[in-house]
């Protein structure tokens, strides 16, 4: 495990670490995880590319905002720019997984000049997500909408029984079983989302995509990326079963490839060997 580093932008610490030497690489996990995600993942990549992963504002063991303002993608993507701009990269390729790749997908539209490659892993965009809510989307991924209820009902709710529902969230996006994930990564995860701070964030999160996320990207529609884009999804997941996920970021990704990985939503950690050579392949073309 490498040496935890903290950084602090205006009053938000973001925990990270950095392994490895050459291109730099930011990797950003998703809900309920923390930056322990990409751990099965960062020897490789590290042979070959400078990796940072951090966690996200409200995750882990970065600082917990207490508003919902502030669990905004917009400023969860000010941090990454401001933390890697500490580092001294100014340019760098970005990866995420669910959050982190909403994440990743804000600051490539804010942050142009600071990406060299994206890649977004298992999300359709926010703005079509929200717009196009169908039943069978909105029963698969209900938690947007529970999350997003008025504090303090989904706290309340969840903290009386953490495990029971963030494991339910490792389950219900696709094929998963607990067995899929490393039993050290589980036992960090559950240390994070037992903190009610930490519960408070991750709904705030939720309730930040709709009340500011959405709108922002609404008033993006017109434009495209065009850094090149890696978009990877589980071929067994509930965003493959529902959508076509490529479609979905066809007009938005002027240069995008895309590829299902074995594995349902969580598909790094059920097929971290099939990820990292899908990833490396892309990256090391750009």
């Amino acid at each position: 495990m490498s040496e935890t580093h903290r950084f602090t932008n205006r009053d938000h610490d973001i925990a990270y670490e950095v392994a490895g030497n050459g291109p730099p690489l930011l990797l950003l996990h998703g809900f309920p995880q923390t930056r322990a995600m990409w751990r099965p993942l960062v020897p490789e990549l590290a042979k070959q590319f400078t990796v940072v992963t951090a966690d996200l504002r409200g995750y882990g063991a970065s600082g917990k905002p207490t508003t919902m303002p502030e669990m905004s993608f917009k400023l969860m993507a000010q941090d990454m720019v401001a933390l890697m701009s500490s580092l001294g990269l100014t340019n760098f390729h970005v990866a995420g997984h669910d959050r982190g790749a909403r994440t990743a997908h804000r600051l490539a539209l804010d942050h142009a000049q600071s990406v060299l490659s994206l890649t977004l892993m298992d999300i359709v965009p926010t703005e079509h997500l929200l717009t196009h809510m169908t039943t069978e989307i909105a029963k698969a991924y209900y938690h947007w909408l529970f999350l997003a209820q008025p504090y303090p009902f989904p706290e309340t709710m969840i903290t009386h029984d953490p495990d029971a529902y963030f494991e339910r969230c490792l389950l219900g996006f696709g094929k998963a079983s607990l067995s899929d994930f490393d039993s050290d990564l589980l036992t960090e995860y559950r240390a994070a989302w037992r903190d009610p701070d930490c519960i408070r964030a991750m709904c705030h999160d939720y309730r930040a995509a709709i009340e500011i996320d959405w709108g922002d990207d609404r008033d993006d529609l017109h434009r495209s990326i065009t850094c090149p884009t890696l978009v990877l999804y589980g071929k067994d997941g509930a965003m493959a079963h529902l959508l076509d996920v490529p479609a979905t970021w066809a007009d938005r990704l002027s240069n995008m490839k895309h590829a299902a990985i074995d594995g349902g939503h969580f598909f790094p950690d059920q097929s971290p060997n099939a990820t990292t050579s899908v990833l490396l392949d892309f990256l090391t073309s750009n």
